[in-house]
Formats: structure tokens, sequence, C-alpha cells
């Protein structure tokens, strides 16, 4: 199927799938349907891949009518009824999959000496604009921007704020004690904070200032810090951690700076609420191209863990149900491998290529 991007989708068997079968599809029934419940209400908006919104929520309506715990073989069933496999063929590349996780850190809400990197809130006069024809004055591609009574202009950008550009006003949510966790708690875009008092507060991406995200382990790479090929989340730390006076040189690199809301733990199972507005799952949610893929989508995913956790194969079902700026092209998946340290592990360690294929819903893909 021929879209803007020049990407195929080529409907194949589930038999084709390899691995299919030995699924937990009773997991990824539980995703689906978290999902369900939310777009049978809101149908997600078709994108540039064609998977049909509309379509979607019709399915979306009959699932949410059904049980949350499905046994496996129903669950394989309704998937294998209602959609068909259509594998990503992109021209130019073969499917590549990341981690994300929810960092759980130490915190503050008040400023101490221990903890005092804050975390800040969205501003008011932060708002967000058409991407696809800013302001004058905007860059293509901002979704942000300052509101003036003049206009639009760009947003301070992340070296701005580090040095003080919000300071005063009261907008800090949280401190932590280290700047690289902040930064990571930025790349993740959430996490959970465990306050002096044993409480747990979750934040969650609320906005960011608009600037282009230029990953840190790219700018790394680039001025020959780090081998390509080996940049992960532990050799980002590490190598910050030996070169202390060059922090802020990399990190400033980033214009891009997030914002946060508060948000209850009403599940310490389940993530963040995420783009597509429901609960993160554990290895079922993925992270994709918002531009190109419909929300709530099931899609196959067939890759391998990293060779530091093991190297097997993982292949199963997850959900299309986040989406993140390092996130682009018709086949680039971002798993989501839950919360706390041990996630934090994998998901920093997590790069490997491999088949992306789409459940899009029958006679209508």
């Amino acid at each position: 199927m021929p879209t803007e991007t020049n990407t195929r989708l080529v409907p194949i068997p589930f038999d084709a799938l390899e691995g299919w079968r030995a699924d937990d599809h009773a997991a990824a029934w539980r995703a689906f349907h978290r999902s369900a419940e939310y777009a049978a209400i809101h149908p997600p908006k078709t994108r540039a891949i064609g998977i049909d919104g509309d379509a979607l929520a019709q399915i979306a309506a009959i699932a949410a009518s059904m049980p949350a715990d499905l046994d496996g073989d129903s669950a394989r069933r309704f998937f294998e009824q209602h959609f068909v496999p259509m594998r990503v063929q992109e021209p130019s590349e073969s499917g590549f999959f990341t981690g994300f996780y929810e960092p759980e850190v130490a915190a503050s809400l008040v400023p101490t000496p221990d903890f005092a990197v804050p975390l800040y809130a969205r501003p008011p006069e932060l708002v967000e604009i058409d991407e696809a024809n800013p302001p004058p004055g905007l860059e293509p591609g901002m979704r942000f921007a300052r509101q003036t009574g003049q206009g639009f202009e760009p947003y301070f950008d992340r070296g701005e704020i580090e040095r003080g550009a919000l300071s005063g006003r009261g907008l800090e949510l949280a401190f932590l004690a280290d700047r690289i966790d902040a930064l990571f708690v930025h790349i993740q875009g959430a996490a959970r904070l465990r306050l002096p008092d044993g409480g747990l507060l979750r934040i969650t991406y609320s906005a960011k200032s608009g600037h282009a995200y230029t990953p840190v382990g790219r700018v790394l790479i680039e001025r020959g810090a780090l081998p390509k090929g080996s940049v992960t989340m532990q050799s980002i730390r590490q190598w910050f951690a030996t070169h202390p006076d060059q922090v802020s040189d990399v990190i400033w690199q980033n214009r891009s700076f997030i914002f946060f809301r508060e948000a209850a733990v009403q599940d310490p199972a389940l993530g963040p609420i995420a783009a597509a507005k429901v609960p993160l799952t554990a290895g079922r949610s993925l992270a994709v191209d918002r531009t190109l893929h419909t929300f709530h989508a099931p899609i196959w995913i067939d890759t391998r863990l990293p060779p530091a956790e093991g190297g097997g194969a993982l292949q199963r079902l997850m959900m299309a149900q986040d989406t993140g700026s390092a996130i682009l092209g018709p086949a680039r998946g971002d798993i989501f491998f839950g919360s706390g340290d041990e996630a934090g592990r994998i998901a920093g360690r997590m790069q490997a290529a491999g088949d992306f294929v789409v459940l899009a819903p029958r006679g209508r893909s």
C-alpha cells in the first residue's frame, strides 16, 4: 500500500509471524482492552501509513464490551478475526527498536542542599501551535511557543532554563539530587518520585519548549567521545561521570526541554498515561511515529533483547500507545519496559533491528 512516505504495507498471514502462537495473547489483550475503552469513544486519527482510525474504533467498541481478562486462545482468535497483519516495508531501512521506561528517583517537594535540581510545570505563556503552519518567526515543526501580546516567539531553550530563566516563578514541581537523573527523566518523559516521607508522586509529560530534540548520544558520537554502536544510557552516564566539566556543554546541545504535570499512581503495576491517553503496560506498549501511525493499533514486533540481557528473541504483540521526539519513521518502535531500575537497565541497552508488522482492521486497510 503506497503512502507519501514511500512505505508499503504488505499483507501476510498470521502463520507467517514467527512466534505468533507462542505469544501471551491474554497479556496483549489486557493492553489492547485499555486502548479499546478509550478508542471506542474517541476514534483515533488515520495517519499517513493509512490504518483506518474509524474502522479501528469500531473494533475497539466490540473489544470494550468484552471482559478485560480474556483467556489467551480467545484473545488470539479475536485478533485473527478482526485484523490482518501488514508488514511495514521501508525502502531505505528495516525496522529498528529501542526501549524506554519510567524512572523512579528520590526527590523533594522543596529545595534542600541535597535536592536542588528542579523539574518544572508548564508555564502559562507556553502554548501549543500548529506545527504544520507555524506563525511567522517560528521554525516549521515547532509544536510549542511563547504567546505574547504581539504574537508568538520561540521559548527559552534548555541552556537558558538551566541557567535560571524560570527561577523565582514558582513553577517547580519537585527537586532531584542529580542533574543527569533529571536529564533522563526528561528523555523518558515521566517518572515516579520517591519522597522523603515515603510517598510516591508520579510526574508525566505536559509540554516541551518547542525546540528540536537532539540526542545527547549523537552529540557524544559526533565529538568522538563515544564510538557509534556503543551508545546506551549506561555509557552516557559513565561518560558524564568521568567528564563533569563537559556536562553542560553537551546537554545544552539538546535545546528541547520538557515540562511536567502531577499524575496519580492509581495502579503501581501500570505505567503513566501517555500520548494515546491510556496507561502504558510494561512489555506491551510501543511508542511510534505519531505522524505516521494510528494510535491504539496492534503492532507485532520481532526483534531481540540486548546481548547483555541474554539476546533472546522478543516476539510479541504490542499496542501503539505513545510517541517520542526521537521516534521517527514507519518501522521505528520504542518499547516500554516498565518502571524502576531493572526496566531502565534493559531499556537503556535496547537497540536492535527487527520486523515491524501493523495489524490493520480487516477490509479497511
